[in-house]
């Protein structure tokens, strides 16, 4: 059985993409992965593109969408809906209905940096290590936990409030 897994912020630009090709590179047969904002700004951040070039993942087929091409009556049914906007900063999350699981991974809009080129390129590399180890965590649950959805929904909080433990090169 392949888990749909939707990923939702609210611009669809940036972290919500990060996740969505990540998931998409390393998923396999078992995840396949979508994202969606709730107010899309159109086009995928030109940073998160240069990002996952860097790191070797694919953005073919990466857009900037709204959430409503996900509540039409043809669109995959989704198992997993993961919100990734900064409920710290303010930030308005999405709320979303339905029989689905959902959990919140916020972490802080790479998009929203301000400052030198490299100051912004840091913090979309950061931003896409903190997905990266949220992922391989995900990742690495085990298979009966699928199977219990209260268990599931506690593992995968606990994910949401992971930071990545920095390697020797300071990336993970």
């Amino acid at each position: 059985m392949t888990i749909n897994v939707l990923f939702l912020c609210t611009g669809n630009s940036a972290r919500s993409v990060l996740a969505e090709a990540t998931l998409r590179a390393w998923g396999g047969s078992r995840f396949a992965a979508f994202s969606a904002g709730s107010q899309p700004t159109g086009r995928v951040n030109p940073l998160a593109l240069a990002q996952l070039s860097a790191d070797g993942i694919s953005s073919t087929g990466l857009r900037s969408k709204s959430w409503d091409e996900f509540t039409a009556a043809d669109a995959p049914r989704m198992e997993l809906i993961i919100t990734v906007c900064d409920s710290a900063a303010a930030e308005s999350c999405p709320v979303v209905f339905g029989d689905f699981l959902r959990s919140h991974w916020g972490l802080p809009d790479p998009a929203a940096v301000e400052g030198s080129d490299a100051d912004k390129q840091q913090a979309f590399a950061q931003a896409h290590d903190i997905v990266k180890a949220r992922l391989r965590a995900l990742l690495a649950l085990p298979a009966e936990i699928w199977t219990d959805r209260t268990r599931l929904k506690a593992a995968l909080d606990q994910i949401g409030l992971m930071q990545p433990q920095g390697e020797a090169d300071g990336h993970v």
